[in-house]
């Protein structure tokens, strides 16, 4: 039993630092690769600038894994082409502007 505690206690601190759930992000490329990919579909959607698909009443995601999920989803729908470390940084990038998801 102390064996099973103490090999607990060692790894916290590894699952507490564990990385976002898209890693390093570059969020200048992320915001042109949204403008480009995203802002035309979110507009024939929603009118105006295309943001209201973010903060719309009874939006459906709720936590960070989600966003990156969603993003992912929308890249393959419109065939942007997008790599998923384009797409982690998209989504990071929502998650700054709209979304400020903490989990």
């Amino acid at each position: 039993m102390r064996l099973l505690t103490a090999t607990f206690l060692a790894l916290t601190p590894f699952v507490a630092q564990a990385e976002e759930p898209w890693g390093k992000v570059d969020l200048q490329a992320a915001k042109s690769l949204h403008d480009k990919a995203c802002i035309s579909c979110h507009t024939r959607m929603y009118g105006g600038d295309g943001s209201k698909m973010y903060t719309r009443d009874g939006r459906m995601l709720s936590n960070k894994l989600e966003l990156v999920q969603r993003v992912a989803s929308c890249n393959a729908m419109v065939s942007s082409g997008w790599f998923p470390e384009e797409e982690n940084n998209v989504a990071a990038w929502l998650n700054q502007q709209y979304y400020h998801f903490e989990n």
